[in-house]
């Protein structure tokens, strides 16, 4: 998806301006604003449905960002990512029913970002091994050069 790269880029260059050690909310703040400049749609604390099984509305939590309609991407300024913090963003997708998201934690280093992608397709065709939705995880860890 051309557009993680694009955000994984821009984060990246955010990291290597601000360094470590601001509130997770600057760090939203400049990734939302470097991203609208370059003309993509990006919502701040945007609300996002969570369903039930059968489509039940039973809730509703607030992405970080949500960008082009498409890309939720969980922010963090912590030491470490532990494994809490992937299971969020995996529960956020599952329960949104929304395909891609992208966790990005500003307060290591080296930068840290890590992309989740949730396929039902694939995990229906694969039932009798996976579970109903397949995470295809993929992680970038990225020193001071990309």
């Amino acid at each position: 998806m051309s557009l993680c790269d694009q955000v994984r880029k821009t984060a990246f260059a955010i990291h290597q301006y601000h360094g470590n050690g601001y509130l997770e909310k600057v760090y939203e703040n400049a990734l939302a604003h470097r991203l609208t400049k370059i003309g993509l749609l990006v919502k701040q604390q945007h609300r996002l449905v969570i369903y039930d099984e059968d489509g039940t509305e039973i809730g509703e939590y607030f992405a970080d960002l949500f960008i082009e309609n498409a890309l939720v991407v969980e922010l963090k300024a912590t030491k470490a990512i532990i494994d809490e913090h992937k299971a969020q963003l995996i529960h956020y997708l599952k329960g949104s029913k929304i395909e891609h998201g992208l966790l990005i934690n500003f307060g290591s280093h080296p930068f840290f970002i890590q992309k989740f992608v949730k396929s039902e397709a694939l995990s229906k065709s694969i039932a009798t091994i996976a579970p109903l939705f397949l995470f295809a995880i993929s992680a970038f860890f990225c020193g001071e050069s990309i």
